[in-house]
């Protein structure tokens, strides 16, 4: 009977155990109807512009959809079954901390917005999501001792990478 009981929570246990990946935030939620994807690309219109941020952002979310989102053709059409599309619509910089009534850091404040369009179900009441817009906004903190131009080429991978996440993120998963 021991033996049974044993044996019993073990199974409970990894089925218990197995089930936790249903709560990763890698989860990607893409109906199976959707075959193709169009990303136009991300324009910089902000007030500020930083030349190489439209690039590298555009690059960074194609390489993610492709490595996250494998299954959905990226096509150069607006025919596709997801059309993202968007622009950099705020770049700006400020200060953010004062110590002995001097700067001590500033902010660095990057807005992304975000068009998207299910060309399936613009509704999504069959085949989520229903069509939206939406901004992105991330906030970079580096020191007041560095100018804009010197902290800019650090803070780049960082700015790509988070905004690439929270667009990617915004777009397949359901959280």
């Amino acid at each position: 009977m021991n033996k049974i009981i044993s044996v019993a929570v073990i199974i409970a246990l990894c089925l218990g155990f197995s089930s936790c990946k249903i709560y990763s935030f890698k989860d990607v939620s893409i109906p199976a109807e959707v075959k193709s994807i169009h990303i136009s690309y991300i324009e910089n219109r902000a007030p500020l512009v930083n030349p190489q941020l439209a690039p590298q952002l555009n690059d960074a979310l194609r390489q993610k959809i492709n490595n996250q989102a494998s299954r959905l053709a990226q096509i150069q059409t607006s025919d596709a079954d997801y059309e993202v599309s968007g622009w950099v619509a705020g770049y700006s910089y400020s200060t953010s901390g004062v110590s002995n009534q001097q700067a001590s850091t500033n902010r660095l404040t990057v807005t992304v917005h975000i068009v998207f369009k299910n060309h399936l179900d613009p509704t999504g009441k069959k085949v989520a999501p229903a069509d939206f817009e939406t901004d992105v906004t991330r906030n970079f903190d580096f020191s007041a001792q560095t100018t804009i131009t010197d902290a800019e080429p650090q803070l780049m991978p960082t700015i790509v990478s988070n905004l690439t996440d929270e667009i990617f993120n915004k777009l397949f998963s359901n959280w």
